[in-house]
């Protein structure tokens, strides 16, 4: 053991692989998204069941978002009544997300795990930010309103899973509310952070947090995410998504028990 406290226990390979994966998901998160998909493999690996998995990624989720939120607004990017506008439903929808998110069956929430690794796959290949960054819309009452009820379900997926839900939350802001990508990244990570903290709350409460694990993991997040966005590497982003794809389809294979020596 390298490390005992009244949060847990910590072996060295087991500190390695929490920091890298949080590392890894930093960067990741940082040029593209959907580094949580690494992190809850990870933590899995590590020995913690999944969905302790799901409750302890929430700690570093958290960490990097209020970070983003305070790099944000030190650039001079900050709308706070839109993003508490916007975050309002998206807070309802993870409470009630993350209830039903610790009541899940660890069997059930691999498979629902599976089919949103599925659904990323989808993301990165039709690469929707492609899409929205040459389109204008404007808003109207109308789609404001449409954006409220996006971010009331958004928030209930976040709130049980998390992983990749930034993607969605920047095709549905784009699509109503006509912000661009920088300023629709702005309100993005104040959403997850709000979203976030009710979330890690619950799942704290219910005992489904490891501190220590979590702890570690946002050091290595917190690293990574330096990192990507200090990164001045020609096509860096397009490479990361071609490295998140293979890890989501060894991820996908992993989780299905398509072959029972490499099964979760």
């Amino acid at each position: 053991v390298l490390f005992r406290s009244p949060m847990g226990e910590l072996n060295w390979l087991t500190g390695l692989i929490i920091v890298i994966a949080g590392a890894l998901a930093g960067f990741i998160n940082t040029l593209a998204g959907g580094g949580s998909f690494l992190t809850l493999a990870a933590l899995n690996l590590a020995g913690l069941p999944i969905s302790m998995a799901n409750g302890t990624n929430r700690v570093a989720v958290l960490v990097q978002n209020v970070a983003a939120v305070a790099g944000f607004k030190k650039g001079g990017m900050s709308d706070l009544k839109r993003s508490l506008l916007l975050s309002a439903p998206a807070v309802v929808g993870s409470v009630a997300g993350a209830l039903a998110g610790v009541q899940l069956d660890p069997d059930f929430f691999s498979k629902l795990l599976v089919v949103a690794m599925v659904a990323m796959l989808v993301v990165l290949v039709v690469n929707p930010k492609r899409f929205l960054a040459n389109r204008e819309f404007k808003a109207t009452p109308l789609r404001i309103a449409v954006a409220i009820v996006a971010m009331l379900a958004i928030g209930f997926y976040s709130g049980i899973v998390q992983a990749g839900v930034g993607f969605y939350i920047i095709a549905a802001l784009v699509l109503t509310t006509g912000s661009d990508l920088v300023k629709t990244n702005m309100h993005k990570v104040f959403i997850i952070g709000a979203t976030t903290l009710v979330a890690l709350i619950i799942f704290a409460l219910n005992g489904q947090v490891n501190w220590l694990y979590g702890l570690l993991l946002a050091i290595g997040n917190g690293t990574g995410a330096w990192v990507g966005s200090n990164a001045a590497v020609k096509g860096g982003e397009k490479l990361v998504k071609i490295v998140l794809g293979v890890m989501l389809v060894v991820l996908i294979i992993r989780y299905l028990g398509i072959f029972p020596w490499f099964s979760a």
